[in-house]
């Protein structure tokens, strides 16, 4: 699918480990997330070129935020809406990748703000592995839908 306006696609890495079943999220990186934790993780994800497939995108989002592309059946979750308006599609795929691993792209931002001063960040400065619990606390509400999406269609 082609990008249609106001859409990002992203990737919901998850594994099952004794019955128990954890989601990869990533926090984002830079100056405004330093210091912000509970509610501001999220799934890789990001805008959908023009001519871009939605799926392709979301693959290539990931590979840039964390620097592993999961490899396996890719199941098309339900899209969400965040509270700005943008839709996220989004598809799980059950993998496994070491946090600690995490290679992100970098963006240049100027910081602090009118200092002149450009400063560079990761796009996402970590990763990590959380149950269902903790993963409800710790993403952006708006993605829980995604999270309870894989335990009832998924697994």
């Amino acid at each position: 699918m082609a990008r249609k306006l106001n859409y990002s696609a992203g990737l919901l890495l998850y594994k099952v480990i004794e019955k128990q079943i954890y989601f990869f999220l990533v926090h984002p990186g830079g100056p405004y997330f330093a210091k912000k934790d509970d509610g501001h993780w999220t799934i890789p994800k990001g805008e959908i070129g023009i001519t871009e497939d939605a799926l392709a995108a979301a693959k290539r989002e990931f590979m840039e935020e964390t620097g592993y592309l999961p490899d396996g059946k890719f199941r098309e979750l339900s899209a969400i809406q965040q509270k700005g308006g943008k839709k996220v599609l989004c598809w799980a795929i059950e993998g496994d990748m070491d946090p600690h691993k995490l290679i992100s792209n970098t963006f240049a931002l100027e910081w602090p703000p009118r200092s002149g001063k450009i400063q560079i960040y990761p796009e996402v400065d970590r990763g990590a592995w959380f149950t269902f619990t903790e993963a409800t606390k710790k993403i952006n509400e708006r993605q829980i839908d995604l999270l309870e999406q894989v335990i009832t269609n998924v697994i």
